[in-house]
């Protein structure tokens, strides 16, 4: 007999590495599944971005630092399902008390998000423990992904809101926003911007961007960065970053959070990936462009964008931005009509309880 599906104890577990992407998304899932009624716990170790991603907090998430190695953990207060997010090893002594439970935790490994065929391959598989404190347990694999074989994504607001199917325009003005790291051709599509017929105006998230777009800026001829309106934001909270991106013409994003975000949004978005020493991210970014059906001028636009030097990015011409839009707002659609990914989670873990 599997548990029932309503009312659970969770505890989700972060390792902060991107401060945005991995604390920005389990806060997401934290509050998301206590808006499904169920009773949940976020151990991070360093939760110093909820400040201004979540400024009022959640009443109904509980929010605790990272587990200390000499933390004692009783076996009768462990929760019903524990989330090992992104790979995030658990500590040694909550290891050690579910494997002494009669009952022990539903444990899931959730992966980062995946297009490529190992997410539907490897999703729901078990990862039995063969040695160390957790020996003779199960923990499960979990990868969120853009079918139904796969664990899904995490929905927002935008996804049930109304939304235009227009195409962009920006005969006027061409607003972008800048969430990145540090593209090899940020300089290079500056230039590009500045050349436009259009008004040009970015708007550029705190931290990693704004100084990504300030020295590139510097390195433009005094003339042509003047034709250029640059809007240096403020920290901003998920909630606010979530409608900001659906009042753009073209979202930058970077990582996997604002990915999904933007996806969301429907609107126009160029995904710098998390680069990787051994190139995995490229295979990634592929799949990724190979499942939603990108059109050329976003396949060139995102090679470009994610290449190790300076490369031009396609022309942002009206005709390219309402293909793009098009491309955008097909992907907005589809995420409409599937579950989430707490839905499924949900599911899932009653099937393994």
């Amino acid at each position: 007999m599997t548990r029932e599906i309503h009312e659970k104890t969770w505890a989700v577990f972060c390792r902060v590495i991107d401060n945005h992407g991995d604390i920005g998304f389990t806060w997401r899932l934290a509050t998301q599944l206590a808006s499904s009624g169920q009773a949940v716990t976020l151990f991070v170790d360093d939760a110093r971005a909820l400040a201004w991603m979540a400024p009022h907090g959640n009443t109904k998430v509980a929010v605790k630092a990272w587990p200390l190695a000499h933390d004692e953990v009783p076996v009768e207060s462990l929760p019903q399902v524990v989330i090992e997010a992104f790979g995030c090893e658990l500590p040694s002594a909550w290891q050690a008390a579910m494997a002494a439970a009669a009952r022990p935790p539903v444990w899931v490994n959730l992966e980062y998000f995946s297009a490529e065929p190992h997410a539907s391959r490897n999703h729901g598989l078990p990862s039995p423990l063969l040695s160390g404190p957790a020996k003779g347990l199960t923990k499960w694999f979990f990868y969120p992904g853009m079918d139904e074989q796969t664990g899904g994504l995490l929905c927002g607001p935008q996804q049930n809101a109304p939304h235009s199917t227009a195409a962009a325009s920006f005969s006027d003005r061409l607003r972008i926003s800048v969430f990145c790291y540090e593209p090899a051709g940020m300089a290079l599509w500056l230039s590009q911007l500045a050349q436009l017929q259009a008004q040009v105006e970015l708007c550029v998230t705190a931290g990693r961007a704004t100084q990504t777009v300030q020295l590139a800026l510097q390195t433009l001829p005094t003339d042509t960065a003047k034709l250029l309106t640059v809007k240096c934001l403020a920290h901003m909270s998920q909630d606010d970053y979530d409608a900001f991106l659906s009042s753009m013409n073209l979202n930058l994003v970077r990582g996997e959070d604002s990915l999904v975000r933007a996806m969301h949004a429907g609107k126009p978005f160029l995904w710098q990936i998390y680069p990787q020493h051994d190139g995995a991210h490229w295979p990634k970014l592929h799949a990724f462009l190979q499942r939603t059906q990108a059109p050329a001028v976003v396949v060139k636009a995102h090679e470009a964008w994610n290449s190790d030097t300076p490369e031009a990015l396609p022309e942002l011409t009206p005709p390219a931005l309402a293909e793009w839009a098009n491309w955008a707002q097909g992907i907005r659609t589809k995420l409409s009509l599937q579950t989430g990914l707490v839905e499924r989670l949900r599911a899932f873990v009653a099937a393994k309880g």
